[in-house]
This record gives structure tokens, sequence and C-alpha cells, in this order.
């Protein structure tokens, strides 16, 4: 998930950024000191007319000019391109801490390889933004040790208005795609490790909501099942689901979320007015459905603003490829997202 902060102090600089370099004085036509210094000052002088010697300077022909003191003075502070930072050791702290928080919740495979596709969704986030020169924090992701998955993912942290539309839909879709992947891929590995049993109406379990992909994984793995059996997910076929769910949750088309991104991307300014009815129109199932699961992230979006904040020049064109690239990721929703992700039985 990327964040940008919509008041950073980088902003400041964007144009200077955008243009290669940061503005400058141009000293070679500032005038030196020493001859402002040594300019005749206004007041009654003698004038050095021979025609009229010892004449003042007050009742000459010309106007008096007026002078002021001035010095150069050397800048005392500009932008510089930032420093190099050291190790990222609070990155570096809760990312340890997330491998534990998953692996307490699901075991050291479900874990190696839920880190694994939340690391390929940053990296594609954070090396695009390198690729293009926009300032991005490193991933921080977000331990949880709890069920049912032991973390609420990661974010990015990049100062607003940086970059243009193109580079902002390269960051933002780059993350999905790269998480898709191996979350699919762990989705069907781990179906065919995975069991079907018959399900014990008395023994308490906690089941899932089946995204239409990953219910077609299910087809493909064990065909129609047997009336009163289930399939006991294999650890690597959670990890999976989860990918391909998180994902999905990142592609909704508002505020900060991936999908916002893409989503002002490829409509700009005309995207508010949507975002804004999709969030409403969410607040509302939340309380008419009475999934209340979801009020956090309401409100979370509510409080970032569902509006995207404009990039640095949205007059960039995408081209024909990545807006179809970009309406096919948005309609991944459909098919990878459920609203009920949990089910308590």
């Amino acid at each position: 998930m990327l964040y940008e902060r919509s008041s950073s102090p980088f902003r400041s600089v964007s144009l200077a950024l955008g243009s290669g370099s940061p503005a400058t004085v141009d000293q070679n036509h500032m005038a030196p000191a020493a001859a402002l210094a040594s300019a005749p000052r206004s007041g009654p002088t003698m004038s050095s007319n021979p025609q009229e010697p010892g004449r003042p300077a007050h009742e000459s022909s010309e106007p008096p000019r007026n002078y002021v003191d001035a010095e150069v003075v050397e800048p005392t502070s500009q932008w510089r391109p930032p420093q190099k930072s050291g190790f990222p050791t609070v990155p570096a702290v809760l990312y340890v801490l997330t491998w534990i928080s998953t692996s307490i919740v699901g075991g050291l495979t479900y874990s190696t390889a839920l880190l694994f596709t939340l690391t390929a969704h940053e990296l594609g986030h954070f090396l695009q933004a390198r690729r293009y020169r926009v300032r991005a924090s490193w991933p921080y992701f977000i331990p949880v040790p709890l069920p049912p998955i032991g973390t609420m993912g990661a974010v990015i942290g990049m100062p607003g208005g940086l970059g243009d539309r193109r580079s902002l839909f390269d960051i933002a879709i780059t993350g999905p795609l790269a998480g898709l992947i191996p979350a699919i891929v762990f989705s069907i590995v781990g179906l065919s490790l995975s069991e079907v049993h018959v399900v014990d109406p008395r023994q308490p379990r906690l089941s899932l909501g089946e995204p239409l992909l990953f219910k077609l994984f299910v087809y493909q793995v064990f065909g129609s099942l047997p009336e009163g059996h289930d399939v006991f997910l294999h650890p690597l076929a959670f990890a999976g689901w989860v990918g391909i769910f998180i994902t999905a949750l990142n592609l909704i088309p508002v505020s900060q979320l991936d999908g916002g991104h893409i989503f002002y991307a490829l409509l700009g300014p005309a995207s508010w007015p949507i975002a804004w009815a999709l969030l409403i129109a969410a607040a509302a199932a939340v309380v008419i459905f009475g999934a209340y699961q979801w009020m956090l992230l309401i409100v979370l979006v509510f409080l970032f603003g569902p509006a995207h904040p404009p990039t640095a020049n949205d007059r960039v064109p995408l081209g024909p490829t990545r807006t179809v690239l970009g309406w096919l990721s948005l309609a991944f929703v459909i098919v990878g997202f459920t609203p009920q992700p949990f089910i308590p039985n």
C-alpha cells in the first residue's frame, strides 16, 4: 500500500525535482558589493559638470539618484539532494516482528509464503519509486500477533505532489502485480497439498469466504465437493488465499489504496466524485448488512480522504497499454475480493 503525505516538506521542491535541478540564484547578474559601496550617495554634492563648477547636485538639471547600501550574502539554506540514510532499523525490526507474528498464527510455512508475497508487493512499489526517482520510505510492515492472519500488511510513505501521472500509475500498479503472482502460485500448489474431509457441525471452526478466483482454483483441483464436505487448507494454500484477498482489497479505487492511485491516474480529478460515492455506498452497506468488521477501514479512508491528491503533472498521457492494464487491475476486485472473509461456525 502506498500512502502519499498531502502536506510534506518536499512539496516545496517538486518543481525543482521535475526540472532536474533545484532553482538557484544567478549571481552573474548581481552587482558586486564593492561597486555598490563605491557608488555615489544621494544628497547635496558638488557637481562634476565642468561648465558649472561648484553647483550643488540638487540644483542639477538631472533628477537626483537614490542608492541603497547592499552587500552580497551567500545563501545559508537551500534544497539539497537527500543524504543517504543508514540501515533502516525500524523497518527491519517490524519485518522480523511480522515474520514472528505470522509464524505464531499460522506456522513457519504460512509465514514464509505470506511474507514472500507481501515483500514482493512492497518491493514492487519501492523499486518503481526508485526508478522514477520519487522519494519513498522503506516498507513498514505491521505485525498483529492475533489470528487469523497475523499482520495488517505494510505501508510505504511517499510525499504528495511528486512524480507525474505515469509514474504514479507505474508505482501503484507494480505492487499488486508483483504480489499477485506468488499468491496465485501458492494457492494452486497449496490446494494440491490440501485435503477434503467431512465437516463436523458440532466442532467450532473458522471458514473462509471464497473469492471467485479462489473458488475456481478449488474446483480445478477437487471438482464438485460432496455434501457435508469441505477443503481443509494447507498453510501454503491459506497464505495464497490471504495474498489474493489483500491484493484485491488494496485495489479498491478509493483514497490511498493502490486502487485509488490507479483510479486517479486513469481519470484524474474526475475520479473524485466516484470515489466519494463508493465510500458512502460502502459505509451504508456496513450499516445495512451489519458488516462492522469493515468499520475501521471505512473510518481510516474517511480520515485520509477518499479523493486522491493531484500529481506534479496530470497531463502526461498513459497510453493504451497502461489504460487497459489499469482497468483490468481494478476489475480484479470483482474476482479477488470477498465482503465476508471469515465466517465463524
